[in-house]
């Protein structure tokens, strides 16, 4: 029988900037990461403790033992599929940036739409954001717009823990509770905003393996066949002429243009249907 190689990957003999990026790019490639070069970057810039566009990719200077370790360890992680943003601890979104983990989704570029919607509101409106994860979208608002009244809220524990820690951080005073859908006190408000799940159990296979690393229960729910499921049951308990920006998967423009009144579709950076905004029938 040949014997079994428990040999461990150890990482670039020579601790060098360059040598540690191209080990990087070249480990992230071989299992399939999209973009392994930017992703080596990102890792080794933020153990050395500069940013990204800092680093000088081409240096031949060493660096200690404990820095290459936490490059290494980095690294291990992305190779399993872990979403960058976790490896990280962060995600920019706006002009923020938010701190992420397992509790919560990393926030993506096209979900900036639904903070544009809310920048348009006028002055002291009041909007409430369901399903907040890490309290993104909600901060971001309240950072642009200081004269709008925000609250939010989410149906995980570990969510709600993770926006207030993300509020605390940034100085904003976000009151976000737990719960599912709208709260019973909510009371009248000018806008709902939400970003709830819309993929199905079948769809998800076709997605990156990273989306795995996220929770769940944020991300398929209880979508039914068509993807659609939470969101018709946020839109079906929101009182009728309420306003309301969702955003959705890539195909749903039609239906949700049917599920709202008076909709509009608006389209993400890279010009797909993203975000529904009109009023609960």
């Amino acid at each position: 029988m040949a014997p079994v190689d428990t040999e461990k990957h150890e990482g670039p003999s020579a601790r060098t900037v360059s040598a540690l990026v191209d080990d990087a790019a070249e480990r992230l490639a071989a299992v399939g990461i999209d973009t392994p070069r930017e992703d080596a970057e990102a890792m080794v810039a933020d153990a050395i403790g500069v940013k990204p566009e800092e680093l000088s990719v081409d240096s031949a200077d060493d660096v200690s033992p404990d820095v290459a370790a936490d490059i290494e360890e980095k690294v291990r992680k992305r190779v399993e599929h872990q979403p960058l943003a976790y490896v990280l601890g962060r995600a920019p979104f706006r002009d923020l940036e938010i701190a992420v983990d397992p509790r919560v989704l990393w926030p993506r570029k096209e979900t900036e739409l639904l903070v544009e919607v809310g920048t348009k509101l006028p002055q002291g409106a009041r909007v409430h954001e369901v399903g907040t994860g890490s309290g993104a979208i909600a901060l971001a608002l309240m950072s642009e717009r200081p004269d709008l009244k925000i609250t939010a809220s989410d149906l995980s524990p570990e969510a709600v823990e993770a926006a207030r820690e993300n509020a605390e951080r940034l100085g904003l005073d976000l009151d976000v509770r737990v719960g599912k859908g709208l709260p019973a006190d909510l009371g009248e408000v000018d806008l709902i905003i939400a970003n709830l799940p819309y993929i199905t159990d079948e769809t998800i296979n076709d997605r990156s393996p990273e989306i795995r690393a996220e929770p769940l229960i944020a991300i398929t729910g209880d979508c039914g066949a068509d993807g659609l499921g939470v969101i018709r049951g946020l839109v079906a308990e929101t009182p009728s002429g309420t306003r309301m920006a969702l955003e959705h998967d890539t195909h749903h423009g039609p239906a949700m243009r049917e599920l709202l009144r008076d909709a509009e579709t608006l389209r993400d950076y890279e010009g797909n249907e993203r975000v529904s905004v009109g009023l609960a029938p």
